[in-house]
């Protein structure tokens, strides 16, 4: 259980300038005292309990003196007493004492006053004890039947905190209270019989409700209530279930869909919350996007009483991707994974230990993208929670010399720098990069490896001695041996060796910032000098043999000048030792990633701020509350019919208010397909519903004849696919009739839909006569949302990508941030270059832009452009949107989408 979820029952106000009483005191007026000394002394124990005395003397005192009174104020007290005071012993046994605790609560059970009877069930919701429970359940059972509601009612809610706390003790629980509320007549007692089978036993709630369901309009409200949230539950884990059965991806998106709108609904989410589980259970479908939307779907329920099952059920996932064979989309499963676990270790501190040390084996994976996220989490974690640093820094040895790619090496090698704190790890760090380096000096083993991998009966062919003259006028012979490498298959070297002959000497300089850090550290820790210098001219050693080998020719690429400077820097760092220095590799380094952090953590607050203001509905402090019990019929009409809103939203069809505009109504996807003049009238209804085109056409004959076989005709260009043909009808002189088509649709391009209508008329022995219809261009904005990535992400894409579309900036906006604005409004597209890059102005701009369809495309942008200054204030903004997809139709659609909307329509 986390610390966010301990459960606190009694509040209780305490005066603090009282002194406390003694306890020899409390005793007295405990044994000898009335019933109003008893009361007042029981008060006082109970406070002096809450503030953590320890008065173990007083239980057997109040068990003999206080118990057996049957005085109704001293029985309220004893349950707080009860509830809060330790019922065990140290090692955990409970208490002798508690065996006669339980008898008196077993004839209060019995009692003949319901108020006591009830309130004792109220306290035994109470109770984490099922030692104490168990002999108390026949009492239990018994209040069942009791004459009075009260006890009824809270019979039922002590038998479903029992049950769901220790099932073991009454198993038979939902079956009993099912027979209970068959039977039971009072509204409040039925509500909690409803409310407990709805939680511990779903289907026989289900079974209670269709036995009854022509009655529920005659059941109280409290009842009602109850009952319509069985209906969103079970609506929900209808949609759940049919994700998991469905077999076509399309459609387990859309149902997904369906399940976001509902959690975007206040009321809804608290459903949902409860089937965060089974909501993870699609996650057994092996298509990415359906199990990227559920990841995020079950991030956005995540609360505390459900986040330790959810890690647990990722961490398994995790795992299990490890076992699979390497596939690309493992690959980025298990990278979604490890940003969930991310996430959810980030807003619940708790977990980060339990998920720390499965995610940090991934370090050493081969996939590098999965690694880094690992890496950064780690990064993350490690400088937020100090109670994790020695558990971080003791795993990231483990697997420190497993780390197989260069740049997931260069970052644990900045962590464990910028953590180790203690003479042992910093002992450990140098052993680990010794190891991975391998033999030094580097240059001269590498030469004596090669020389000796030469078979004796090879003949070694060495070149002419060059003779080089040195800056002293020596001469300096160097052997041809050593300038050239065999090209036989190199042998099993240690990473770090291995990196540094590729001639990655960026992970040589990280090296060297570690080095420092842990040598000016190590300096800080040991007072002896001798094993300082050893220390620090260790350091410099492994630094100087880095160097000499880049400056040898033995590594494929040599060393660069920004690599040498930093290393020398290093070098220089460590032979003086001062101590602006120390404070700049020791304390600044770890500042600067603090307030990297803190940015980042207030930019996802204020993100999270906006997209909540979006969700919440502000109500004005004056405006009137309907109760929909208190309205009268006649205003029943112009009121809103919530559970009608609440259909609509789970089947998709959410009135939003911006349908008020006439550009977002319906009238505004009608396309008149035919002239008035035309024999056969027509228009077109277009319903763009995600992965299909819902085609509904009216059909008019304006002519005196009858009209017979009349057919609508379609064929489409572009990804698109006609589902089926319509059949042909017959249409009366003056008559209208309705002709839907579906029409799938597969990838995000700008398409067509052409066609005609062909018919015969009655009684003529002419030829089929036949109507040419507009075409219907179907909007690529239909299928684009917005999206983010990370900058690597980006990058990565940008460079995958095959297909770009450059766009000329053509408008006549003279603002850069007003232009940008109209191509994101558009292209509905995302701006991923953080707001404060783009405030100020200085007369040019660069942004990335992203969007994914539906379909799981991704499309990226470029935004390049400035304001010439020189032609006047009142210079258009020019310059080119580049953008790149990775199909054609996506990457010239939107181009073609940007060309038709640069230029702002004026006002």
């Amino acid at each position: 259980m986390t610390a966010a979820e301990n459960v606190c029952y009694t509040l209780i106000n305490v005066p603090m300038d009282s002194e406390p009483p003694s306890e020899i005191s409390l005793k007295n007026d405990l044994e000898k005292g009335d019933v109003k000394s008893k009361t007042e002394a029981l008060k006082k124990v109970i406070i002096m309990i809450l503030n953590g005395e320890k008065l173990p003397g007083l239980l057997m005192t109040i068990i003999r003196f206080v118990l057996p009174l049957q005085d109704h104020t001293i029985k309220k007290l004893l349950l707080v007493f009860w509830e809060i005071v330790p019922k065990t012993t140290p090692d955990g046994r409970l208490l002798h004492e508690m065996i006669l605790v339980c008898d008196a609560y077993r004839k209060d059970l019995q009692h003949p006053n319901e108020f006591i009877r009830g309130s004792t069930l109220r306290f035994l919701c109470k109770l984490k004890e099922a030692e104490l429970l168990e002999p108390l359940m026949p009492a239990i059972r018994a209040c069942l039947e009791h004459r009075h509601s009260y006890v009824r009612r809270n019979a039922v809610l002590a038998i479903y905190t029992i049950y769901r706390n220790f099932e073991h003790l009454i198993p038979d629980a939902p079956e009993l209270i099912h027979d209970f509320l068959v039977n039971e007549k009072d509204a409040s007692c039925k509500r909690n019989a409803f409310m407990m089978l709805i939680h511990a036993d779903q289907d026989r709630a289900l079974d209670y409700l269709s036995t009854c369901i022509d009655q529920v309009q005659t059941f109280g409200d409290i009842l009602q209530l109850v009952i319509v949230e069985l209906i969103y539950k079970a609506a929900a884990q209808c949609y759940i279930d049919l994700i998991i059965k469905e077999s076509d991806n399309n459609v387990k998106l859309i149902v997904l869909d369906r399940l976001v709108e509902l959690k975007e609904h206040p009321a809804h989410e608290r459903v949902l919350q409860d089937l965060v589980m089974d909501i993870l259970r699609v996650l057994s479908t092996p298509d990415l996007e359906v199990r990227k939307k559920t990841l995020q779907l079950a991030l956005d329920l995540v609360s505390s009483r459900n986040v330790e099952e959810l890690v647990i059920v990722l961490k398994k996932e995790v795992i299990k991707t490890n076992n699979v064979s390497e596939h690309e989309d493992t690959d980025k499963y298990r990278q979604l994974l490890v940003r969930t676990l991310h996430s959810c270790s980030v807003r619940f501190p708790d977990m980060a230990a339990n998920v720390i040390p499965v995610l940090m084996e991934f370090l050493s994976d081969s996939n590098e993208a999965a690694a880094a996220d690992v890496l950064e989490f780690v990064r993350e974690a490690i400088q937020r929670f100090d109670n994790l640093r020695m558990l971080i820094v003791e795993k990231m040895l483990e697997v420190f010399h497993a780390i197989k790619s260069v740049k997931i090496y260069r970052g644990a090698l900045w962590i464990l720098g910028e953590y180790c704190s203690t003479k042992e790890d910093i002992q450990s760090v140098m052993t680990e990069v010794r190891r991975s380096l391998g033999e030094i000096p580097i240059v001269e083993s590498e030469i004596k490896k090669e020389a000796g991998e030469l078979k004796p009966e090879e003949e070694i062919n060495v070149g002419p001695v060059q003779k080089l003259v040195t800056e002293m006028g020596t001469y300096a012979t160097q052997s041809a041996l050593s300038s050239s490498r065999p090209t036989k298959k190199e042998e099993e070297r240690p990473p770090l060796r291995g990196f540094l002959l590729d001639g990655d000497f960026f992970v040589a300089a990280s090296l060297a910032t570690t080095l420092t850090k842990i040598a000016l550290r190590y300096v800080a820790l040991v007072q002896e000098k001798k094993k300082q210098n050893s220390f620090v001219a260790e350091a410099m050693l492994l630094m100087a043999t880095v160097l000499h080998l880049g400056k040898s020719s033995l590594p494929k690429k040599p060393i660069t000048d920004d690599d040498v400077d930093r290393i020398s820097l290093c070098l220089k760092v460590l032979s003086e030792c001062s101590p602006l220095m120390n404070d700049i590799f020791n304390k600044e380094c770890r500042q600067s990633l603090s307030h990297m952090l803190s940015a980042k953590l207030e930019e996802e607050k204020l993100s999270q701020k906006k997209e909540s203001e979006k969700r919440n509905v502000t109500v004005q402090p004056d405006d009137p509350i309907s109760f929909m019990q208190l309205t009268a019929k006649n205003e029943m009409n112009c009121k809103e019919d919530q559970f009608q809103l609440s259909l609509l939203a789970a089947m998709g069809n959410t009135q939003r208010k911006e349908a008020a505009d006439p550009l977002a109504s319906k009238l505004n996807k009608v396309t008149q397909l035919t002239g008035f003049s035309d024999p056969v009238y027509a228009e077109a209804y277009v319903h763009v519903n995600q992965y299909d085109i819902v085609l509904d056409v009216l059909v008019v004959n304006q002519t005196s004849d009858t009209l017979q076989n009349c057919t609508l005709e379609l064929a489409t260009l572009g990804d698109l696919k006609l589902v089926e043909k319509p059949s042909p009808l017959t249409l009366a002189p003056h008559d209208f009739a309705n002709i839907k088509a579906n029409v799938k649709v597969a990838s995000t391009e700008n398409g067509i839909i052409f066609g005609n209508i062909v018919y015969d008329v009655s009684g003529a022995a002419s030829d089929r006569n036949c109507v040419v219809l507009s075409d219907i261009h179907i909007d690529i904005m239909d299928y684009i949302q917005p999206a983010t990535c990370t900058d690597a992400e980006f990058r990565q894409m940008w460079a995958e990508f095959e297909w770009e579309n450059k766009v000329t900036v053509n408008t006549n906006i003279i603002d850069l941030n007003d232009y940008l604005q109209h191509i994101l409004k558009s292209t509905n597209m995302k701006c991923l270059t953080p707001e404060k890059a783009l405030s100020g102005y200085c007369g040019f701009m660069a942004a990335n832009l992203y969007a994914r369809s539906i379909f799981g495309e991704d499309a990226l942008a470029n935004v390049s452009i400035e304001k010439p200054i020189q032609q006047g204030p009142e210079a258009p903004v020019t310059g080119h949107i580049r953008i790149r997809a990775k199909s054609q139709g996506m990457a010239l659609s939107l181009g073609d989408k940007i060309n038709l909307s640069q230029k702002k329509n004026s006002i």
